[in-house]
């Protein structure tokens, strides 16, 4: 392979030319790749030193780690011994994964087969119908975009949304949705609230609150978001999602046979294979500032592939962002002088100015908001 990063710019190249035309074409990364492609756009291409840390640093893929697995099937009876077993089970993996997968979660097997084909109908449908529901603006109850942090990123991500504000704390007139997948949205909104409210419980029980803390204090606003990635002709050049952590509380992921997500585990890039009928949970900024670095996410990214498209959809657990009066820090019940304070109070807006502001430079917004002497 031969590397040519975005560092190399040449004198003639116009990169805000290159991402204003990108970007006004609303036709996304599908529309590059229907235009017949060979290669990438330099706006994709990942910085020198990125793409050389990479290739000096292949050991750094793990494939024998295995994120755990927590049965939650029997959560919600009367085993209160297996309820024990599985808030100590969130417990660990919350504080020394950040990720972990559900199985016997609930959701059918038929309704996840479904969101996944109703996304990528989405995204395969007519370009003129999906240029009718792009924006940029993080408040519109449902659009399709490409690279919300477009102008401020070191380099674009291969990949396309849909994102639908389902609670925003109100919930969403489904009128708004896609009617290529309107009625699979809805179906999947009702089973996931549900899988939310479980988790959102049992998360709330591993830091030995009241079953209900969470909920009254952070899960008011639910957002999903639809991500179609086609096959790339040069997927050793860019990532289809770069390195980040989430700015939510937590996330619920569900994701289709091809693969490529990859996160961070003792320095060391591990693969979450796919694998049907579970879903994956990972840990969010706003959970880890709250939970005072008890709870820590992980960073992770999404690898471009040759083959394609991958589908995925996460769903974002969150309180409302905009226009939202409540103050945000570590969780006082939980606070002593053996665990001071890492992190001040903050708003939501002050968090989501500077997440997107950024944009993904693979430095954790978080350390923006510790405490003197936590750094």
């Amino acid at each position: 392979m031969e590397i040519t990063g975005a560092g190399e710019q040449q004198p003639s190249y116009d990169r805000f030319k290159e991402l204003k035309a990108f970007e006004e074409s609303k036709a996304g990364v599908k529309g590059l790749v229907d235009a017949g492609i060979v290669k990438i756009p330099r706006m994709f291409i990942r910085p020198l030193e990125e793409l050389t840390e990479d290739l000096d640093h292949t050991e750094l893929v793990n494939s024998n780690f295995e994120i755990p697995v927590i049965d939650i099937k029997s959560v919600d009876q009367n085993d209160h011994q297996r309820h024990r077993e599985v808030i100590d089970e969130v417990r660990r993996a919350s504080e020394t994964w950040g990720f972990f997968r559900l199985v016997n979660h609930g959701i059918p097997v038929t309704v996840m087969n479904g969101i996944i084909e109703g996304v990528k109908r989405f995204h395969e449908q007519d370009i003129e119908i999906k240029k009718q529901l792009f924006s940029n603006d993080l408040k519109t109850g449902c659009m399709f975009h490409t690279n919300l942090d477009l102008y401020v990123s070191k380099y674009a991500n291969w990949r396309d949304s849909l994102r639908c504000n389902l609670l925003s704390p109100d919930p969403l007139n489904p009128q708004e949705l896609p009617h290529t997948c309107r009625d699979i949205i809805v179906e999947y909104w009702k089973h996931i609230t549900k899988l939310a409210d479980t988790i959102t419980g049992l998360l709330s029980e591993a830091l030995e609150l009241k079953q209900d803390h969470l909920k009254r204090m952070c899960t008011d606003c639910l957002v999903l978001s639809g991500h179609y990635y086609p096959a790339c002709p040069e997927p050793d050049l860019t990532l289809g999602t770069s390195k980040h952590s989430d700015p939510s509380f937590f996330t619920l992921l569900l994701q289709d046979h091809i693969g490529g997500l990859q996160f961070l585990h003792q320095k060391q890039w591990v693969t979450v294979k796919p694998i049907p009928g579970d879903l994956i949970v990972n840990i969010g900024d706003l959970l880890q500032l709250i939970s005072n670095d008890k709870f820590k996410g992980a960073e992770h990214r999404v690898l471009a592939n040759r083959n394609g498209p991958r589908v995925s959809v996460a769903c974002f657990l969150n309180t409302k962002f905009s226009n939202n009066p409540k103050i945000y820090g570590p969780i006082k019940e939980i606070l002593s002088e053996e665990n001071p304070p890492i992190y001040r109070s903050i708003t939501m807006k002050e968090y989501t100015e500077h997440y997107f502001n950024k944009g993904r430079d693979g430095v954790s917004t978080l350390n923006y908001f510790k405490l003197s002497g936590n750094n």
